[in-house]
């Protein structure tokens, strides 16, 4: 076979000539991004009723493993840090040390209305953060008061598209 039968010819591209060969053709960016998609381990940091939605679409009804997520007790074996719940001044500085524990490329998912502005704590208690955007940048916000563990799943089939985008073999500026 030569050369010249791997060009357009007859409509044929060369992607369709190796589909009808079995062959994959991918940029090795794309293969990368589709195995870091397909495996993100998460670190719970469940700080209130946020933290019960959360467990709950770990357990075997809503069983986040089916999309590739493990759970891990250390954010130095983690890929997702989850905060669900209110985050108090005290803990902020906690949420940061864990996040930067974390090996890149890192991503935060916030669960919930107290960790996304704060909830209904942030008029009337001196003691509630703004939102954890504040103290680490957050990848994918999940709404609600508690979120049910769907909305849960949602936000990381989201974060999935997320990570299929991302460039990790260009250099960050």
């Amino acid at each position: 076979m030569s050369h010249e039968d791997y060009y357009v010819k007859d409509d044929f591209t060369l992607v369709e000539k190796f589909d009808k060969d079995n062959v994959v053709v991918a940029k090795l960016e794309d293969l990368i991004n589709w195995g870091r998609a397909g495996s993100p381990w998460f670190f719970q940091f469940g700080l209130a009723c946020c933290a019960i939605e959360m467990m709950a679409a770990a357990g075997p009804r809503h069983d986040l493993e089916r999309f590739g997520m493990m759970p891990r007790a250390t954010p130095r074996q983690a890929d997702v840090m989850i905060v669900a719940g209110t985050v108090t001044l005290k803990m902020a500085s906690r949420v940061k040390r864990l996040f930067e524990q974390m090996a890149d490329p890192k991503y935060v998912i916030s669960m919930g209305s107290c960790s996304n502005s704060g909830g209904p704590y942030w008029q009337h208690g001196y003691h509630v953060l703004k939102g954890v955007d504040i103290v680490v940048p957050v990848d994918v916000y999940i709404p609600g008061c508690p979120p049910r563990p769907e909305a849960l799943i949602q936000g990381i089939l989201e974060l999935q598209k997320k990570i299929k985008l991302d460039t990790p073999l260009r250099k960050k500026k």
